[in-house]
Parts: structure tokens; C-alpha cells; sequence
């Protein structure tokens, strides 16, 4: 997924894809102590795609600016 995509995702379409790709990173390292994993960069894939997501969300928070707490 590109970042320009998850960009255009709302933030709970965000959090289901983050949920998504966590489900999807526990089955490719499944896959991979069982050595039934087809192509090894799909681990380092995965890693990377919630990686880009959680930095998009992080962005998208900071810029939203510090809630001020009464």
C-alpha cells in the first residue's frame, strides 16, 4: 500500500487496515517457522506496510496540534 493511499483513508478505515496487516504479518511469520513461506521478502513487506501506516497516523495526529487538558 502507498502512502498517498493510506492518506486517503478515514481513520477508522486506517485502524481496520493496521489490524489487517498485524493479522497478516502473525500468518506470513506462521507460514515461515513452518517453512511453507513461498517468498521470504513478505515478511520484510508486511513489516514495511505497517510501518508506513503507523507513520501516516502518527503524522495525522501531531498535526492535528496538543489537546490542551482542562
Amino acid at each position: 500500500m502507498k502512502i498517498e493511499e493510506i492518506r486517503q483513508l478515514t481513520d477508522e478505515e486506517r485502524a481496520l487496515e493496521l489490524a489487517r496487516l498485524r493479522r497478516h504479518l502473525f500468518d506470513v511469520r506462521s507460514q515461515a517457522v513452518t517453512e511453507k513461506l513461498e517468498d521470504p521478502s513478505m515478511l520484510r513487506k508486511a513489516k514495511q506496510d505497517i510501518a508506513r501506516l503507523l507513520t501516516v497516523m502518527r503524522q495525522i495526529e501531531t498535526q492535528a496540534g496538543p489537546e490542551v487538558e482542562p
